[in-house]
């Protein structure tokens, strides 16, 4: 039996509800429109593509149960990480009252913007390490969107809350314009290192220069990963639609395709499906 092909990392925003306000300047521009669920559909149906999970994309409670409810509706998307105020003292509450919402059984995971915080050691505070043993408390695992300056804080994180599994979105942002790997691959290793990390080859293609990228430019850095992490704890994400400013989804994952070639078939459905599926607890996996 094929095992289902998961993206493990996309968005949606629909801008009549909510303003991405992160979007702005020219270079964001075709990312100024809405991005729905049928949109996601034309895309992975296209690319064979049978579950996703959908990735916060604003820090305001709202967002959360909205998409919760759409994936209770949806047949495609099988996980949600959603957000929330780690910092609240009744995070866990907030938590717990997301999971009895319509949806509130697709809810695996919880994101923050760490890579927007000054304190490159905004992790590590008491109130933040306390909601983050929350998120584990609830069977959840925490996305770790952080810059390479921010990957010490996210090791010793996942040192300090051991039954916490933390997931490294985009490959913790490596230089890949400028071609250079260290000391972004000195910082990820020690993470990787630890049992309760996996990481997302995800987002490297706006990582990279947007209009000259290619895969071999790619490839240092989802060699990295693949040999720090293995096989087993690395899961395609797609960044849909954000990739757009770069390439297309179907490019995307033909990328991803090129950068695995030389895995086992076995390694492959894991970054392509075993992982995303064991990682976030998806079991509504689409056809």
């Amino acid at each position: 039996m094929t095992p289902p092909l998961i993206d493990a990392h996309h968005h949606l925003w629909d801008l009549a509800v909510r303003d991405q306000d992160w979007i702005i300047g020219d270079e964001l521009a075709p990312l100024r429109r809405d991005f729905t669920h049928a949109d996601l559909e034309a895309e992975t149906r296209a690319a064979g593509v049978t579950a996703t999970v959908l990735v916060q994309t604003v820090t305001v409670p709202e967002e959360t149960p909205e998409f919760l409810a759409l994936a209770h509706g949806s047949d495609l998307v099988a996980g949600v990480v959603g957000w929330t105020d780690l910092t609240a003292p009744g995070v866990g509450d907030t938590l717990a009252a997301l999971r009895e919402l319509p949806g509130g059984d697709r809810l695996t995971g919880i994101r923050h913007q760490v890579q927007g915080e000054p304190d490159p050691e905004w992790l590590l505070r008491p109130d933040v390490l306390r909601g983050l043993a929350a998120v584990a408390a609830a069977g959840l695992v925490y996305d770790l969107v952080v810059q390479p300056h921010q990957l010490p804080a996210a090791y010793k994180a996942a040192v300090l809350l051991p039954e916490l599994t933390f997931v490294l979105d985009h490959l913790g942002k490596p230089p890949v314009v400028s071609g250079e790997l260290r000391p972004w691959a000195d910082a990820v290793r020690p993470l990787a290192a630890l049992p309760n990390t996996a990481c997302k080859l995800s987002g490297m293609v706006t990582e990279a220069a947007w209009d000259s990228w290619t895969a071999a430019a790619l490839r240092p850095y989802a060699d990295t990963v693949i040999d720090a992490f293995g096989p087993d704890r690395v899961m395609f994400g797609s960044d849909w639609p954000v990739c757009l400013l770069a390439a297309s989804y179907a490019e995307v994952l033909d990328t991803a395709r090129t950068l695995t070639a030389d895995l086992t078939p076995a390694e492959r459905d894991e970054v392509f499906s075993g992982t995303a599926a064991r990682v976030y607890k998806l079991t509504k996996l689409g056809d």
